[in-house]
């Protein structure tokens, strides 16, 4: 990441998904607290939930609060070098290496600063098939997930076809 103009997507996308998480995360806690609220139904409920685990209520025993705060140290760290490393202009990788760590960093907050848990508040489904509860820095980080390994198949594929390109030009 070599152009300001680099720089400025990430650190801006990063930026906004924290901030955004973290106020929607304050709104669900205070209106959320007494009752659910539907928003489309049973489809789509706001739910008050904390997660003390990791993604899907993976749950470590009594010292996981601690072991998914290192493990997503950890995650900002490897993520941290792979922005580094991102070749000047490759916006879609940027965008969502952004993500993941505006999402990470939105829940190592809570992480940081309650031992309740991850706010999640986010519930979807239909009747008693629900998807795990989320907030929107797991939103983020699916997101931005997806769009990496995108990005990372894209350059693979092209490499393959300029490896390709060379041997029949030999």
């Amino acid at each position: 990441m070599e152009s300001a103009t680099d720089r400025r997507l990430f650190w801006t996308t990063a930026a906004a998904v924290v901030v955004v998480d973290l106020v929607t995360k304050v709104i669900a806690v205070a209106m959320l607290a007494r009752r659910p609220f539907e928003v489309v139904g049973d489809y789509v409920v706001l739910r008050l939930v904390y997660n003390q685990g990791a993604a899907f209520g993976i749950h470590l025993g009594d010292y996981s609060r601690w072991i998914f705060f290192g493990l997503a140290i950890l995650a900002l760290i490897v993520l941290a070098s792979m922005v580094r490393s991102t070749r000047a202009g490759d916006r879609m990788r940027l965008l969502a290496l952004a993500l993941v760590c505006g999402g990470a960093f939105g829940n190592l907050i809570d992480r940081i600063r309650s031992p309740q848990g991850v706010v999640d508040f986010i519930e979807v489904g239909i009747g008693s098939y629900r998807w795990p509860t989320f907030n929107v820095a797991d939103s983020a980080i699916t997101v931005g997930a997806i769009a990496l390994a995108i990005s990372l198949w894209l350059e693979g594929r092209a490499h393959e076809r300029a490896k390709e390109a060379g041997t029949a030009a030999s």
